[in-house]
């Protein structure tokens, strides 16, 4: 089927770009990975600096999974276990809107990710290549399911958001911002 092909071709080559440039912005973006870090500081995931780096090499490897059409579920399930830790740590609470640090961003790259899974990469990927294709329900129920479960147990282990009353969790500066001046105060970042 053509437009089977096509439209998977069309997804990947929307979501998979897409993760990479976030995961190379956690990076390389203005903040650093020194900024990425403290922005997971922030949001609670301990030990922040793994964190950062695992998020970043995450989504730039389902990024290139899901780009080149490689090993169907396996980068589907990278980018909803990603989406779901965010949504747990960096959007809870802010309502659906993204423009308002809501969880409508994350829930449609997930979705898209899952959709993706049960589609398959088709044949004008590096699985039609090698004729490994996977497709169907299973590939979806797997990819939603390693997803989710690996992220509850990333947050089950890992996220210990520090409760003070005036400063929730979700305050947290984002990693595209440059690192705050080492003799700031916390109220003076703000």
């Amino acid at each position: 089927m053509k437009g089977h092909d096509a439209a998977a071709l069309v997804l990947r080559g929307t979501l998979g770009p897409m993760l990479f440039a976030h995961g190379w912005n956690k990076v390389a973006g203005p903040g650093g990975l020194k900024g990425t870090t403290g922005w997971f500081e922030a949001l609670g995931l301990r030990p922040a600096e793994v964190h950062a780096r695992m998020a970043a090499g995450t989504e730039m490897a389902a990024g290139v999974g899901i780009t080149l059409g490689a090993a169907n579920p396996l980068p589907a399930a990278a980018a909803v276990g990603l989406m779901a830790v965010a949504a747990r740590t960096d959007h809870r609470g802010k309502g659906f809107f993204v423009f308002k640090g809501g969880w409508e961003y994350v829930g449609v790259v997930g979705g898209a990710a899952v959709a993706l899974a049960g589609l398959g990469h088709g044949r004008y990927s590096l699985d039609g290549l090698l004729r490994r294709q996977r497709a169907g329900v299973g590939p979806a129920l797997l990819a939603a399911g390693l997803g989710t479960a690996s992220a509850a147990a990333l947050l089950a282990v890992c996220y210990r958001p520090e409760r003070t009353p005036d400063a929730a969790p979700t305050d947290a500066p984002r990693p595209d911002s440059p690192p705050p001046d080492e003799t700031q105060t916390d109220h003076q970042v703000k």
